[in-house]
């Protein structure tokens, strides 16, 4: 079967956009083919700095004839629907039609319609276009004299060449013919534009072009190119006695800068090694897109080579290269150095800060300290609804000392992180480098003798930022973390900002499952409500404290002077602190619950990923838990107990004691408010009785110690009673109070289950 090639080869193509672009290509190709009647075996994408290249194998030649029938009207119609139905169909005369019958609706017009099969390359021809002047860059432009008039070709960079042949692999492929904007697709390509002798190649299918490209010096699989950088660069810093501190992103990036990768060594002088191994790092990757090593069996010192990755292999070996690169890489380490050097001394506006000391019970000899003290002086905004950062960092050390001692963290600890946590943003190299906000932080706080977990909470509150980051332990860590993301998401919900469908512009989603993922990887055992209303209550504090120093002003000025009339008003203003607490609450009980559904669905995303039934979730989920933990440990529990013999036939008999409570509660039926055994008359049923009292009993204390699967044990002698009572007694007796009896007892079953799970829910 045919094969088709093609090239789309242009201007530079920036390194972020190639792997995505290759695969648009390929989706949008194979798309168009397989919706326009061809099949395919296989196809591969492939990209360089300067081409997109698809390679589709096995594509068929022709697609297949499409037949058709078309209904039509009575053949009683009026001519104007017999009209509409042959422009419709393509029918010159109704004669073409045929005339088939239906028992019920009589003889009636069908159109047999065939439309014939097309070449692939009149399929190609007209798809390709398309493809090409719609595809979707995230940025493009338009170039050369065409790009004044309207509609003219939009790409990434200048489109310079269009390969597309198509062939079986015995004959001659033949070039598939199309133009667009004056650039007609060919059968040739260019080499590397300095390292190849600039002659066209002519190429006839894929393994001849990839042939020729690797011998103008094009190595076309970027797959292919990552392995030989990295292998080369492993191979140059073992030879130095170093090891290559390996970047997968990095490695990705210079893949898509260079056709043909040349690796080579640089160096920079050793007093730069003073700053910040991830600072060396950060600089090097950032600005000359270089790889650093350090000495075998280092873990974290670095050494003073870098690799660098070049594009052209220099008549000098590269030594020139290697200097240049040097020297930028010495200007970018020397800036770095200063912001590092300045980070560690006085600020010059320090008369401005004695107010935010004050405020925040900052030591000001302290670099940190100033830093956290110019955030606030700086009135630096959070958001326009929320305040400043300085506001922010207020509220989260309030509400760290509130949670500190829910995980088990000194309080003073807690509120000390709290306060250093956003110090580093006003930094000289977090402002350079805005990557390395906590890390910095960390590394500033260690230097001013700061308790080492302070320290680790400055950098460790950040996380997790997704399902697979790094959860702390620490608990001041935990604390401060727990602190931050819920005083952002309060805080947006208060406001009314809440995510919308794939929107979440604050990360609010992730806020979120970071703490379900802090709760849950620690066996937290914390009750979210009363941390959201505390919270809210931040968030709402210089309001109450306002309104409070009004009414006391009042109070004042109504102050008589006698000592009664002074203890009036110590309790009418102690009366109305509460009120206006009360009334802060109030308002916030909507706003709340509403977060704690959206910390539930996040959850039961969690859970599911984790492998748990979404019903088993459901079931144990109910309106206003807000202890995740347990949650999660209910769900565990679930989990196990129906993968029993007991706990499969306890689900069956408990979901027919449901439904048939409902079936009749629905029909207006008498249910017993509470069960009388004296109207009881078979042993089944006195049985039964006996059974949903003891496991009501056992269920209950084992939940009370937070042991659901002693709950569900408990719930298991339920099995055999539930089955012979269905076995054996008949729900809807005859006598009214004997049917109602029965009713209750099947109510007392369904709320004996409904108190580890609602087993309405689980479907089986």
């Amino acid at each position: 079967m045919p094969d088709l090639l093609l090239e789309l080869r242009s201007e530079e193509i920036p390194a972020r956009m190639q792997r995505k672009a290759a695969g648009d290509l390929k989706r949008l190709v194979t798309d168009g083919l397989v919706e326009a009647g061809l099949t395919y075996e296989a196809a591969g994408d492939y990209w360089t700095p300067r081409r997109l290249t698809l390679d589709i194998r096995g594509l068929t030649a022709r697609s297949k004839d499409v037949h058709e029938d078309r209904k039509g009207p009575s053949v009683n119609a009026p001519e104007q629907a017999i009209a509409g139905f042959l422009r419709s169909a393509g029918l010159s005369d109704i004669s073409e039609a045929h005339i088939h019958t239906d028992p019920k609706k009589g003889d009636f017009y069908v159109a047999h319609l065939t439309r014939p099969g097309r070449g692939a390359e009149e399929i190609i021809a007209e798809l390709m276009p398309k493809i090409i002047r719609e595809f979707p860059w995230p940025k493009s432009m338009r170039w050369g004299a065409a790009s004044s008039k309207p509609g003219s070709l939009r790409w990434v960079r200048p489109l310079q060449s269009i390969v597309c042949t198509f062939g079986p692999e015995t004959e001659e492929p033949v070039v598939v013919d199309f133009e667009i904007d004056g650039l007609r697709a060919g059968n040739v390509t260019y080499g590397h534009r300095f390292l190849s002798d600039g002659q066209p190649i002519t190429v006839r299918r894929f393994d001849d072009y990839v042939a020729k490209l690797e011998k103008a010096k094009v190595v076309l699989d970027a797959d292919r190119r990552k392995e030989m950088i990295l292998s080369d660069a492993q191979n140059i810093a073992f030879a130095s006695g170093l090891e290559l501190v390996e970047d997968e992103g990095l490695l990705e990036e210079v893949s898509g800068l260079v056709e043909w990768p040349v690796v080579l060594m640089g160096e920079f002088e050793e007093e730069f090694l003073a700053i910040p191994p991830e600072v060396i790092r950060l600089t090097i990757k950032t600005n000359q897109k270089c790889f650093v090593t350090r000495k075998q069996g280092e873990s974290e010192s670095l050494s003073n080579r870098f690799i660098l990755i070049s594009n052209i292999e220099a008549t000098d070996g590269g030594r020139e290269i290697s200097y240049g690169n040097g020297k930028v890489v010495r200007a970018r380490l020397s800036d770095a150095l200063y912001f590092w050097n300045t980070d560690q001394h006085d600020l010059p506006d320090m008369h401005t800060l004695a107010a935010a000391g004050i405020k925040f019970d900052l030591d000001l000899k302290k670099p940190l300290d100033q830093r956290m003290a110019r955030l606030d002086a700086l009135n630096v905004t959070f958001h326009a609804k929320l305040g400043t950062q300085g506001e922010r960092v207020t509220r989260i050390r309030a509400l760290a000392r509130d949670i500190a001692p829910l995980v088990g963290a000194d309080p003073a600890l807690a509120m000390r992180a709290a306060v250093l946590a956003k110090a580093d943003l006003t930094t000289e190299i977090v402002g350079e480098f805005p990557e390395l906000q906590g890390g910095m932080g960390r590394k500033y706080a260690l230097l001013q003798k700061e308790h080492p977990s302070v320290a680790a909470a400055i950098e460790e509150h950040y996380k997790p930022q997704g399902p697979s980051d790094f959860v702390p332990t620490d608990s001041v860590s935990v604390t401060v973390a727990l602190a931050d993301k819920l005083d952002t998401l309060v805080g947006f919900w208060a406001i009314d900002e809440k995510p919308t469908g794939s929107k979440d512009p604050f990360a609010l989603r992730r806020a979120a499952l970071g703490v379900i993922r802090l709760l849950l990887s620690s066996d937290w055992k914390i009750e979210l409500l009363p941390v959201f209303l505390s919270a809210f209550a931040q968030l709402r504090e210089d309001n109450i404290e306002q309104r409070v120093e009004q009414f006391e002003d009042r109070q004042a000025a109504q102050q008589s002077g006698d000592v009664d009339g002074e203890e009036d008003v110590i309790n009418a203003i102690s009366s109305f602190e509460k009120h206006v607490r009360d009334e802060v609450a109030q308002r916030a009980r909507p706003v709340l619950f509403d977060l704690l559904s959206f910390f539930h669905e996040r959850l039961k995303v969690h859970l599911r990923d984790l492998g748990a039934r979404h019903d088993l979730i459901d079931a144990v989920l109910t309106d206003g838990a807000d202890n995740l933990l347990l949650i999660a440990r209910r769900v565990e529990a679930l989990v196990v107990f129906l993968n029993t013999e007991d706990g499969k036939n306890l689900l069956a008999g408990t979901k027919r004691a449901a439904n048939i409570l409902s079936a009749e509660e629905k029909k207006g039926t008498v249910v017993s408010d509470a069960v009388a055994p004296a109207l009881f008359s078979l042993d089944e049923e006195k049985q039964l009785y006996a059974a949903v009292n003891q496991a009501e009993s056992q269920a209950a204390q084992a939940i009370q110690k937070e042991d659901f699967s002693g709950a569900m044990i408990a719930l298991s002698v339920l099995r055999e009673p539930v089955d012979s009572f269905f076995e054996k007694v008949l729900v809807n007796d005859e006598n009214p109070d004997v049917r109602a009896n029965r009713l209750a007892l099947l109510s007392r079953i369904r709320t004996a289950t409904n108190t580890v799970a609602d087993f309405s829910k689980i479907v089986g």
